[in-house]
């Protein structure tokens, strides 16, 4: 059978099959960071990591190419750990299994970690071949870009030397992006000390499972199901016409992904047993109906369990329902002067309740710090009114868009030379790197650039195998091509 490492370029490929090899989910970065320092001190080139744990290997001009603006090659180390309900995998421990589909590579029940292992191992394939032409280079391999951006926050001005940076994380090829959306994250919590159930109840448990998922910024405008989203309708009818009362909720477990999966504890009087479970195949088929041009056919179902010692009481299960429900959850508002770009959106992410805490978690993004601004504000009305603490944290501003960009008129060039035909000029609505690197370095010139993925933050993940070849092609004459130093 064909494997990716038999495809081209192979140089890219063969460093993207390492990659899947080591397990590196975000929070889980001791064996990429050693690999990735092996890699570099093996070349013999300048490695080592900073404060936080950025990995950064220097390279120097190749002979005649010193006067050209230094580079820096920037990708993120770490990858959303997302596998289906069915899948056996251990992300800290366990390999990703590879397979190709026809132009596609993918991964087996899991995300595959082309976002970003392309970009890393792209950087790894031009660190490594002495017949490219270029100026000086630097890699900058950041940390936990997937929880926080944590390593582009703990980026020290004076670390790296280059001009221009070359971020190797987004996912359409043939599109250069000139700026991106900023974020916040939102939680909302509350304690509160669990009451037995009434005698006579029994305990159901709800799990709907099988939607799509995705990433919260590429993918928000697509109009999928959120899995949180869909729990809420019912939930609030149990409440309303069985006497159900909330146990616990889990539903999805990274803030940059859109729920694809989320199951509840009620108890409910025994008698409304067999109502209930009719609630769950009419929501079940309702969803479908409501979804079904937009998402593999969604699972819902109903099964009795023990009955737990202890519920939420009634007036903050009430209150907390009513907040998740009247929750802001995807698209906004577009971009006015672009309409066919997004501007503000929200993702309301992952909910936890049981044992006596509420924790909800929500992505707000926006490429306006005003709106951005209207939108948290939002968020944290809705909760506040349920009596909730709400805490804003993370937040960074967007990368706003250059277009006299130096390198980006040079980019645009060399693209048209190799291809015949200009890349598209975006503005993308996903929280790049660009927007906290670039206001930590002063000065830099940036442009984002990859190959084309397509659901990354979820199983369904895969990498069209044309496009990377594209990408490298594109990414080696950029290189050669770097403007000269003033």
């Amino acid at each position: 059978m064909k494997t990716i490492q038999s495809l081209a370029p192979q140089k890219v490929w063969n460093h993207f099959h390492s990659l899947t090899q080591i397990p590196r989910p975000s929070g889980f970065m001791k064996p990429i960071t050693a690999f990735l320092l092996d890699f570099g001190k093996g070349l013999g080139l300048e490695s080592f990591t900073d404060e936080v744990g950025n990995v950064i290997i220097r390279k120097p001009a190749t002979p005649g190419m010193e006067n050209r603006k230094g580079v820096i090659l920037q990708a993120h180390m770490d990858m959303v750990p997302q596998k289906n309900n069915d899948t056996v995998h251990n992300f800290e421990t366990d390999p990703i299994e590879t397979y190709i589909d026809g132009d596609w590579v993918k991964a087996k029940g899991t995300t595959l970690g082309a976002d970003d292992g392309l970009g890393v191992a792209a950087i790894m394939a031009v660190l490594e071949d002495q017949t490219l032409k270029h100026g000086p280079l630097e890699a900058l391999i950041t940390k936990d870009e997937e929880t926080g951006m944590y390593g582009a926050f703990g980026l020290k001005p004076g670390t790296l030397n280059g001009e221009i940076m070359l971020n190797l994380d987004s996912e359409d090829e043939g599109e250069l992006y000139i700026g991106c959306a900023g974020g916040m994250d939102v939680t909302a919590s509350i304690e509160y000390k669990e009451v037995e159930p009434e005698g006579g109840d029994i305990a159901v448990k709800v799990i709907l499972k099988g939607l799509r998922g995705g990433h919260s910024g590429l993918e928000i405008n697509q109009g999928r199901a959120n899995a949180n989203k869909l729990l809420v309708r019912f939930l609030r009818e149990a409440v309303a016409s069985y006497e159900a009362r909330l146990v616990s909720w889990e539903g999805g477990n990274m803030r940059n992904a859109i729920p694809r999966e989320a199951h509840a504890v009620v108890t409910i009087p025994a008698e409304n047993e067999e109502e209930l479970l009719s609630l769950v195949k009419y929501c079940e088929d309702l969803f479908n109906e409501e979804f079904g041009a937009i998402e593999t056919p969604i699972s819902f179902k109903g099964e009795r369990v023990e009955l737990p010692k202890g519920e939420t009481p009634e007036e903050i299960q009430d209150n907390v329902i009513d907040a998740i429900f009247a929750c802001q959850n995807g698209v906004m508002r577009m971009i006015p002067s672009v309409p066919d770009t997004v501007e503000t959106s929200s993702n309301l992410a992952i909910i936890t309740i049981g044992g006596g805490k509420a924790d909800i978690k929500i992505l707000a993004r926006s490429s306006s710090d005003s709106m951005k601004e209207y939108l948290t504000t939002s968020l944290e009305s809705c909760f506040a009114m349920a009596g909730m603490k709400v805490e804003l944290t993370g937040g960074y501003s967007g990368w706003q868009p250059d277009v006299n960009s130096p390198i980006l008129h040079a980019m645009k060039e060399s693209y048209k030379q190799q291809f015949g035909v200009e890349p598209a000029v975006k503005v993308i609505h996903a929280g790049l790197e660009c927007g906290i690197i670039g206001a930590n370095v002063a000065g830099l010139d940036m442009i984002s650039f990859g190959p084309t993925l397509r659901s990354p933050h979820s199983p369904d993940e895969r990498a069209y195998i044309p496009s990377v070849s594209k990408f490298y092609d594109f990414l080696v004459a950029t290189l050669e091509q770097t403007p000269l130093k003033k």
